[in-house]
C-alpha cells in the first residue's frame, strides 16, 4: 500500500482490516480446513463460503468503520484479476483495491508457509509464481509494487 502511494490513513486501515480477512473460516469444519490432501469439489465449495460467512460475521458491526472496510476485504480477497475468482467473479478494477492488495499478501503468505497439506515453497519459486500470475490472479500494479519491495529487501 505504501509502494502504491496510498495515504497513511488508508495504509493503516488496510493493515488493521486485513487481520480479519479469513474470519469466515471459523465457520468451516476443521476436517476440511486441516485435511492433509486434495479437497473434493464439495469441500472446496464449503471452503469458498468463508468469504460470505466472514462478511455475515462482520455485518453486525456496521457502526465500526474499520470493520466496515474489512468486510470489503473479506468479500474480495479471493476475487481474481481475470474474473475467475470468488464469490462474485469480479474482474480487474471492479475488485476493490484493498481486496487486490490483500490477495497478493495472502497468497504469498500461503505459498511460503508450511501447511498440513503442503510444504512451504522456496522464495524463488514463490516470487516466480507471483510474477506469472500478474494480470491473471493478481492486479499487475499490485504485484509490481510487491516485487519492488521484495527485491529491495533481498539486496
Amino acid at each position: 500500500a505504501r509502494e502504491l502511494r496510498l495515504s497513511p490513513e488508508e495504509r493503516d486501515t488496510i493493515l488493521l482490516a486485513a487481520k480479519v480477512h479469513d474470519i469466515g473460516k471459523i465457520k468451516i469444519p476443521d476436517r476440511i480446513l486441516k485435511k492433509p490432501c486434495r479437497l473434493t469439489p464439495e469441500e472446496f465449495t464449503i471452503i469458498k463460503s468463508h468469504t460470505l460467512e466472514g462478511a455475515k460475521i462482520i455485518e453486525v458491526c456496521k457502526n465500526n468503520p474499520i470493520l466496515t472496510y474489512a468486510r470489503n476485504i473479506v468479500l474480495t480477497h479471493h476475487e481474481k484479476f481475470d474474473g475467475s475468482g470468488y464469490p462474485y467473479g469480479l474482474r480487474g478494477e471492479d475488485i476493490p483495491r484493498p481486496g487486490r492488495i490483500v490477495a497478493v499478501a495472502d497468497v504469498f503468505d500461503a505459498i511460503t508457509s508450511e501447511r498440513v497439506y503442503k510444504p512451504a515453497w522456496p522464495m524463488e519459486k514463490a516470487l516466480s509464481y507471483m510474477k506469472e500470475q500478474r494480470g491473471n490472479q493478481f492486479d499487475p500494479e499490485v504485484v509490481n509494487a510487491f516485487l519492488s519491495i521484495m527485491c529491495r529487501s533481498r539486496v
